[in-house]
């Protein structure tokens, strides 16, 4: 292979490995390496070899970038090596706090990094991953992404995502939920997680759904299909199923919160990810009430202070958020 200096993928290269190392460089811009990197085998080829010309030149730091693809302009050696990436690497691990690792195999790149996507407080995010499957993230949300040849690994730490996934039969894509996992049979499915409670919602195809605490026991996968909804609670140890429309799965991305028959004490944790002022539950008693029915994330003061027309409740309103408390024990 003979580089010309004005050679795109030189050139590409160049740039990949300045910007990796400036300071403010962050996930989003690694993630888009690794895109970079994947597209063509010589993209990966063209970037190792510069960082072994960084390593043979201790002072590369001082010298332009004009004169670094100068430099690098030459004929590579006629056999393949494998070059580690220690630069990028390192760089990848104090940003993402993560591991970085490219390298060559017999047939193909071996890339498994690992990037973090978070939300804040109100806030929905929806972006795209490197092999174009579609992500909304819910608000307080957080996931982890890890690719690999053999398969897409996704972890969701809080809150809720909605996937609409390429599907790759050579590689399966799998969102881990504390013990749970959903394995993608060619679908789009809404995740929420609160706390050890995770409801899974399918919108289109199928999900494999299991537990590693039901692993010992019969049944311990099944197989969802789009209009069903799965909710798995860890203190209960089993899996129930129920009918969810894809507006009802996916209406927290329009701004509404929709809750089929589940305990306030999941109503309410999910409300905090939306509200300017959290809602705290003061009698553990009041959690196990159930709830069905649509919050607007943008209304949510007036549905607090509707509930005492629903439970038997008070709110109280203080400075630091809002208290609900049992309105039977004042009675008493």
């Amino acid at each position: 292979m003979t580089y010309k200096q004005q050679d795109p993928v030189v050139q590409a290269a160049a740039d990949w490995w300045v910007r990796l190392r400036e300071a403010d460089a962050g996930g989003e811009v690694i993630e888009q390496w690794l895109e970079w990197a994947g597209q063509d085998e010589r993209h990966l080829e063209t970037f190792e070899r510069l960082n072994e010309l960084a390593e043979r030149l201790g002072g590369l730091d001082q010298v332009s970038r004009q004169g670094l693809i100068r430099a690098f302009a030459r004929p590579a050696p006629p056999q393949r090596r494998w070059f580690p990436l220690a630069a990028a690497a390192s760089i990848a691990a104090v940003m993402l706090s993560g591991a970085l690792y490219v390298g060559w195999t017999h047939f193909a790149v071996v890339v498994t990094p690992q990037v973090v996507y978070q939300s804040g407080v109100g806030q929905n995010r929806e972006f795209s991953l490197p092999d174009g499957t579609k992500v909304a993230l819910g608000a307080a949300s957080r996931l982890s992404v890890k690719y690999s040849n053999d398969q897409r690994s996704v972890e969701i730490t809080d809150g809720e995502a909605y996937f609409n996934v390429v599907h790759d039969d050579r590689r399966p894509f799998v969102v881990t939920i504390g013990n749970m996992t959903v394995r993608d049979i060619g679908t789009a499915f809404d995740v929420r997680r609160t706390g050890e409670r995770v409801t899974v919602a399918v919108t289109q195809g199928r999900v494999a759904i299991s537990s590693r605490r039901l692993q010992v026991r019969p049944h311990s996968t099944l197989e969802a299909t789009a209009g069903q909804r799965v909710t798995y609670d860890s203190d209960k140890s089993n899996f129930v199923v129920d009918i969810v429309t894809p507006a009802q799965a996916t209406a927290w991305r329009q701004n509404r919160l929709e809750f089929i028959d589940e305990p306030l004490s999941v109503v309410v944790a999910n409300l905090d990810r939306y509200a300017s002022k959290p809602v705290h539950v003061a009698d553990a008693d009041l959690n196990a009430l159930s709830y069905t029915g649509t919050i607007r994330t943008d209304a949510i003061d007036s549905w607090v202070d509707a509930l005492p027309e629903v439970f038997p409740l008070r709110v109280s309103k203080q400075a630091n958020g809002i208290v609900l408390s049992d309105a039977r024990h004042a009675t008493r």
